[in-house]
């Protein structure tokens, strides 16, 4: 079976098939609502098939249902399916892992069961067979940059598909930095009339003397947002929003000088920034950044029902701190030793916040620096180091580490890569990436909620230039995150690419502009743009 990813066990029914066509129907049991709705739709689109409601008595019938037994074995994102000659009888152990199982279902109808028009001459079967399975992790995410290039909502609704189709079930939503501000906030409407777009862009790494000299921009309405998180739920992906603070701001600033430090700057010459790189200007740590931004995550948490909210915390330079009289009053107020302490007790503040309505706050793993509170999430990018280090304290850990996961760093080091940048990570690297580092304990191994994927965007100008660093390489991913996998020295990587080969046909009728096994095509080259590349292996910690 040429599966992606690997389930946890499969029995072949040998060389014999059960066939669909125009009679077979479709019975949907209580709680089944969601994947019933896109099963029919899905499948109707690519087969042609009518795929009736039906009894489930009946022989030629889809069958799908909960169920407790399943449950108990494989958990609520567990399924059972089994393909026997009276028809397809898919269990799950709750909503969500029955919807698992009808992406399974998918793939073992071919690659052109993923188109969305029939085929003339096309015969649908499915092998005899059946199916155990359920994930490793239960967070299987993707971070999805939209502020340094800005993705239109079809864009996303296109990848919460894609995410689907792989099983990955968390969409971070990187929805505000310093070149943009994506997410419409009613009551401060400039973050999006002037935070939403800049002047100009730079084309390649931060050091490439090469402009787009037009505007670039966009932004989501409140109902794009509604639209983008039914979207997800409908397809069992929670989308986890991320408003960057206290760094990663000048767009918000911009649109709002008084929440940058105007004692060491004049916030009101700033424009929403047109380069890459780490930005100076960051919030000022006073009451009324504060009564802002609780204003901004008021309205996020209206919009988002995620348990989880993002706050960035990454990369806040401390220089104007050092240099604002405001920011060393705020110090000298809260005894505060330094300015990671004062980091900390901003990010400290909206963690109380949050829990204080029933979030979770989780953040990038500089916000250990200068203590944590006790019920905050960390997302591990700097190497697995933050991420051991939380773990042991008792955080919850989401493990995402640069070196291995971020696919917009290189995929080979030939010279036709376009825009090169960071440490080469092939399709067989990411299938050895593990999440859960070695040196945890199996006790502090029990905050590893899983891992994600990230994909940050500054040379990533389209839809097109993204797929090519997403894909192949998030088939590899989502089998990790998702399959039981031996160590990484043990994993079969040519069984993997073996099954692959049925893969890229999946993402041929997809239509996803992926990376081929040997090397971009001639229009995903960008020769002459400056990239940054990293030589040698990433370091291992």
């Amino acid at each position: 079976m040429d599966l992606i990813p690997r389930p946890r066990a499969v029995t072949d029914g040998g060389p014999h098939f059960l066939e669909l066509g125009p009679h077979t129907t479709l019975a949907a049991g209580p709680g089944t609502e969601r994947t019933e709705r896109w099963l029919r739709a899905t499948l109707t689109a690519a087969t042609g098939l009518p795929l009736a409601p039906g009894d489930p008595a009946r022989a030629d019938t889809v069958r799908l249902r909960t169920d407790p037994s399943v449950t108990a074995d494989l958990g609520e994102e567990g399924y059972r399916l089994a393909v026997t000659a009276d028809g397809v009888d898919l269990a799950g152990g709750g909503p969500a892992g029955l919807f698992w199982g009808a992406q399974t279902l998918r793939q073992l109808l071919g690659p052109d069961a993923f188109r969305r028009a029939p085929l003339p001459g096309r015969t649908w079967r499915l092998p005899l067979t059946r199916v155990q399975d359920a994930p490793r992790f239960g967070w299987r995410g993707l971070m999805l940059d939209v502020a340094r290039h800005f993705m239109p909502k079809d864009g996303v609704l296109r990848y919460l598909d894609l995410m689907a189709a792989h099983k990955l079930n968390v969409l971070h939503f990187h929805l505000t930095d310093d070149q943009g501000w994506r997410i419409e906030i009613e009551r401060y409407p400039k973050l999006t009339e002037t935070g939403s777009w800049r002047t100009r862009t730079k084309f390649g790494h931060s050091a490439s003397p090469l402009w787009e000299d037009k505007p670039h921009g966009g932004h989501y309405t409140q109902d794009d947002i509604r639209e983008i998180v039914a979207y997800a739920a409908e397809r069992h992906i929670t989308v986890v929003p991320e408003i960057d603070v206290p760094g990663h701001s000048q767009a918000a600033i911009a649109a709002y000088p008084e929440l940058g430090n105007t004692d060491v700057v004049d916030t009101t010459a700033l424009t929403v920034w047109d380069t890459w790189g780490i930005c100076p200007n960051v919030l000022a740590p006073t009451d009324h950044t504060l009564r802002f931004y609780e204003g901004v995550f008021e309205e996020v948490l209206d919009l988002f029902p995620s348990r989880f909210i993002h706050v960035g915390g990454d990369e806040c330079p401390k220089d104007q701190w050092r240099r604002s009289a405001v920011a060393q009053a705020r110090m000298r107020e809260l005894s505060l030793a330094d300015e990671n302490a004062l980091q900390a007790w901003f990010i400290g503040h909206f963690d109380t916040w949050l829990t204080a309505r029933g979030r979770r706050l989780i953040g990038w793993d500089e916000i250990l620096e200068g203590g944590l509170a006790p019920g905050a999430a960390v997302s591990s990018w700097r190497g697995y180091r933050g991420g051991i280090e939380a773990a042991r304290a008792g955080h919850d850990v989401v493990m995402c580490p640069e070196q291995q996961v971020y696919l917009d760093h290189r995929q080979d080091a030939g010279p036709d890569e376009p825009v090169p940048i960071g440490y080469v990570r092939t399709l067989a690297d990411v299938y050895r990436f593990e999440p859960v580092p070695p040196q945890l304990t199996a006790d502090e191994a029990r905050h590893v909620l899983g891992t994600q994927a990230n994909v940050w965007t500054e040379v990533m100008e389209d839809q097109g230039r993204v797929d090519y660093q997403v894909f192949p390489r998030l088939a590899a991913f989502a089998e990790v995150a998702w399959s039981d996998l031996p160590a990484p020295e043990r994993r079969d990587f040519a069984g993997f690419e073996r099954r692959m080969a049925a893969h890229y046909r999946r993402l041929d009728a997809l239509g996803v502009a992926y990376r081929p096994p040997t090397g971009p095509r001639p229009w995903q080259r960008r020769p002459g743009v400056l990239g940054r590349p990293i030589e040698g292996p990433p370091p291992d910690k």
